[in-house]
């Protein structure tokens, strides 16, 4: 298993991101669906491997995908979030977005996230509606991630796959979407080399690392 030098939960934060929050109008299923139709002129934060996309040791990024479920509540929209298996190679216990790599019978990086989502927690494709993609993000550890993202409307019948998922859990996108729950953390590598990173804790999760850096790519998307 592959284990961090570091518990990024002791890491102290330097700043918060500070930006204004997405206004609730922007937060229904039309105003989502219209945003991808229709896509203003906005730029995506660089972050971890976005400009290298290769690997430390030379070979090309690993493609991949994740799915971003926003669940459309009555009350307010959720994102659904999962937290890996504490025996897992890569990532081990950390909140992610259901996915993975790509396996050559995919079609498409969107059918990767559809798949990856049904074998990791169950997700029937017919319930959910893809309404667009974001922009690859390239991650330090080697791979070439496409976030897709969806709506589903509850109820929704989920199972967490135990060889891969210890727990399914959802985040406001509220809360989410503002620039006060966006912490900077910074610590230094044994080589020398000094890394920044977004955390956004919410209770008892700590979201950080690639997860934190789409999330910051779909703030800047939705509110440019």
């Amino acid at each position: 298993m592959v284990k961090l030098a570091f518990d990024p939960l002791m890491i102290p934060v330097d700043a918060v991101a500070g930006e204004s929050a997405l206004a609730p109008e922007r937060m229904n299923a039309d105003w989502l669906r219209q945003r991808f139709v229709q896509q203003p002129a906005w730029h995506p934060e660089d972050a971890e491997g976005q400009l290298n996309q290769q690997t430390s040791k030379g070979k090309p990024a690993t493609p991949a995908s994740v799915l971003i479920p926003i669940v459309m509540h009555p009350q307010q929209p959720t994102l659904l979030f999962t937290q890996r298996a504490a025996h897992l190679t890569d990532h081990a216990g950390q909140v992610s977005f259901p996915g993975g790599r790509m396996e050559q019978s995919d079609a498409s990086a969107i059918e990767t996230a559809l798949r990856e989502a049904e074998e990791e927690i169950g997700l029937a494709r017919d319930q959910v509606e893809v309404i667009g993609t974001l922009p690859e993000y390239f991650t330090g550890t080697g791979y070439r991630v496409t976030p897709v993202v969806c709506l589903i409307v509850p109820p929704v019948a989920l199972r967490a796959d135990p060889g891969e998922v210890a727990e399914i859990f959802e985040v406001p996108l509220a809360f989410l979407m503002d620039g006060l729950n966006h912490q900077l953390r910074t610590f230094d590598l044994p080589d020398g080399y000094r890394r920044t990173f977004y955390a956004m804790p919410y209770e008892r999760f700590f979201i950080w690392g690639a997860t934190a850096g789409m999330l910051r790519n779909l703030f800047h998307f939705l509110r440019a």
